[in-house]
């Protein structure tokens, strides 16, 4: 058996993975998911050809917020290929407004976190009760 015919072995698998990661930066990752996103969204609004039948308004709603997020934050890394997904990302707003006109059931908007302080613990009162 040659070296060429022998599987990995569990240390050798581990050291690639660990170089594949010390390689990979966060905006590479982040690049990837907007445009994985924007490719899903367009799946889910039914505009590839074959994927009608898959329209999932909601699903298409959290694409473009997820792609609203995340496409500010790789913008400068992505140069002049910014307005090519930015011009995509209008057109999946697009046929999902749409899709929502044509009266497809438009999902509840998600509900946004609100910034709310947690409740301070109540204080000890000092004034003396029978039994407490």
């Amino acid at each position: 058996m040659s070296d060429s015919d022998r599987q990995p072995t569990e240390e050798e698998l581990r050291a690639a993975y660990e170089a594949q990661l010390k390689a990979l930066r966060v905006e590479d990752l982040v690049v990837e998911t907007v445009i994985s996103m924007l490719n899903l969204g367009a799946r889910k609004a039914g505009l590839q050809p074959g994927t009608e039948d898959e329209r999932d308004l909601a699903q298409v709603q959290t694409a473009i917020e997820a792609v609203r997020a995340l496409l500010p934050l790789c913008e400068e890394q992505l140069g002049p290929d910014a307005p090519k997904l930015r011009g995509a990302l209008s057109q999946l707003q697009m046929a999902y407004a749409q899709r929502v006109r044509e009266g497809d059931p438009a999902p509840p908007p998600p509900p946004r976190p609100e910034a709310q302080e947690p409740e301070p613990p109540p204080r000890p009162s000092r004034l003396w009760v029978p039994g407490q």
